[in-house]
């Protein structure tokens, strides 16, 4: 097979690259430059935001692009019809944040989008821009040839938003680690790797339409999440599993300064961990365990210095240790367990968090 991937250098688009130069197919990877390339990709310079930046796709023709793109949607509509006629197949790596906000939980792709997205928008929001985008690669493939991979929270190496990261890098530091309950909350996510191998796999079978591309629900849950970074750390570690509303009560903000959590019960949970996946399922999606996913990221993390790479366009994630360590010392509604202890309380509270979604 021979496949274009615009980007390619970092995150999905690196273990899309790295999945499937594994396989042994024919890559090129369209970049600006700024990060080493990948072993065993072609490398073209281009910058698709400048006048003439696509020039170096001039020729050439491929059975797949993979396109990866979450800013302005006419980034992607240029690229897309530059290509219409000489590329098969647009795989455009979306977001479940192109749902009208919030899904009920089991939302399935037929769900209703987000309105006033268009093809050829200047950058807006990151949900309207992910819906241009997925407009732009319909518009010059139709929709039996264009590919919308809808994702949700991904994790795994090479992550440039910092949420695993930061768990592993926090809990590596031991001492009392502030866990916000409960600890069986079911979590929702997917493994770039794993995410990049349904890629490949669509790709071969010809997939078109939207997919969510997630684990299915309580495929992890917060508790064996954070037991995954106990274990992959070997750090001495005490999780403290804290009540939801004595976290939201502290004033701590859901999914970005505690990455992944987000409060059972409230809409945010739903639209973030309760996707109906059963299409991806049903067309070869594979998750590796969570255990595997942590250890993995923590290996690269240690391989790289310890400080993962961040997207300068996404706010920085994690928690304060000041504040940290206040509403442990404050709370008197904490139950400290080892990575081995199950007990946990569930709690009831109605707060919502701050509407962060990205994928």
């Amino acid at each position: 097979m021979r496949l274009l991937v615009l980007g390619g250098t970092e995150f999905v688009g690196r273990a899309v690259v790295e999945a499937a130069a594994g396989r042994g197919w024919d890559v090129t990877v369209l970049n600006r430059g700024r990060h080493a390339p990948v072993p065993g990709a072609r490398s073209l310079v281009g910058d698709r935001t400048a006048p003439g930046g696509l020039g170096a796709l001039a020729g050439g023709e491929w059975d797949a692009v993979v396109d990866t793109w979450s800013a302005a949607p006419r980034a992607v509509r240029d690229a897309a019809r530059l290509l219409r006629g000489r590329v098969g197949r647009y795989v455009y790596v979306s977001s479940c944040s192109v749902y009208t906000w919030a899904p009920p939980a089991g939302y399935t792709e037929e769900a209703a989008v987000v309105e006033g997205a268009d093809a050829g928008a200047e950058q807006t929001d990151y949900a309207r821009d992910k819906r241009g985008g997925e407009l732009a690669a319909v518009e010059s493939f139709g929709a039996d040839r264009s590919l919308l991979v809808r994702c949700g929270l991904i994790l795994g190496p090479y992550e440039n938003i910092g949420r695993l990261p930061w768990w592993l890098n926090r809990i590596a530091r031991g001492g009392p680690v502030l866990a916000p309950g409960p600890r069986e909350l079911p979590l929702q996510y997917v493994d770039v790797r794993d995410l990049a191998d349904w890629i490949l796999g669509a790709v071969e079978r010809e997939l078109s339409g939207p997919y969510n591309l997630l684990s299915p629900r309580g495929h992890a849950t917060m508790g064996s999440l954070l037991d995954a970074c106990v274990a992959a750390t070997g750090a001495d570690a005490e999780l403290r599993w804290t009540a939801p509303e004595t976290v939201l009560g502290a004033g701590i903000e859901p999914w970005t300064q505690l990455p992944v959590w987000v409060p059972p019960d409230s809409e945010g949970h739903d639209a973030l961990h309760g996707a109906d996946v059963s299409r991806a399922l049903a067309t070869g999606l594979r998750c590796r365990p969570v255990t595997e996913t942590a250890a993995d990221t923590w290996h690269w993390l240690r391989a790289i210095g310890g400080t993962a790479p961040r997207r300068p366009d996404r706010p920085p994630v994690g928690l304060d240790p000041e504040v940290e360590a206040k509403v442990l010392g404050a709370s008197g509604e904490v139950t400290a367990t080892t990575g081995a202890q199950r007990a946990v309380e569930r709690d009831e509270f109605t707060d919502s968090p701050r509407n962060s979604r990205d994928g």
